[in-house]
């Protein structure tokens, strides 16, 4: 039996979810979690063999999830579920250590099949998710996960102290991400760095 824990901060698909997982003998649904912080509490008194989860999340978004399991629950698999498929969704996302990413209008078994392949630690991708990555492969990468996250927040505003705690990081550390995001991106403030970000593709 496959051990599901499933992430996603809308109740209605959550209920969904486990609904259509608990109507297959193979699967066993441990728990839900309505962000990353109850996710990883979650899995330390219920362990998972697969956590599908989405990555627009409060508190602590599904990038930083998986880069925290990736020590905390190693042997956890992360499906990625998600409504987007942009450059700054899944790239991050398999970077940081997902095994696979399908999107929302998934049919129920192609959903199923995926929790199956990524139990046995199998890539899953949507197709758009993968001409992502081939795109990303023909194309160096410009900026780290962490770094890229950074730019997603000062695109929405945050400032370096907000910044800092939604990366779990020191504002120095912020700071210091700050001044290599400049570098690569050829900008000389946060403004233009936001403007670059866009320009090449890096937010949408």
């Amino acid at each position: 039996m496959i051990r599901v824990l499933v992430v996603d901060d809308h109740p209605m698909f959550r209920d969904g979810l486990r609904q259509l997982l608990e109507g297959d003998d193979e699967f066993q649904v441990v728990g839900e979690a309505a962000d990353g912080h109850e996710a990883l509490a979650v899995l330390e008194s219920r362990p998972a063999d697969v956590v599908v989860m989405d990555l627009h999340m409060p508190r602590m978004d599904g990038v930083t999830t998986i880069e925290h399991l990736r020590t905390s629950a190693p042997h956890t698999r992360v499906l990625v579920l998600s409504t987007y498929d942009t450059d700054a969704d899944v790239v991050p996302a398999m970077t940081a250590g997902a095994t696979g990413y399908l999107l929302k209008d998934v049919s129920r078994e192609e959903l199923r099949d995926g929790i199956r392949a990524a139990a046995r630690g199998e890539t899953v991708l949507s197709r758009s998710a993968a001409g992502r990555l081939v795109g990303h492969v023909r194309e160096p990468e410009l900026l780290k996960p962490r770094e890229h996250e950074l730019l997603r927040l000062v695109a929405g505003g945050a400032t370096n102290k907000e910044a800092a705690a939604a990366l779990f990081v020191s504002e120095a550390t912020v700071k210091a991400y700050l001044l290599r995001i400049y570098d690569r991106l050829g900008a000389r403030d946060r403004a233009s760095a936001v403007a670059e970000g866009y320009r090449r593709g890096l937010l949408g």
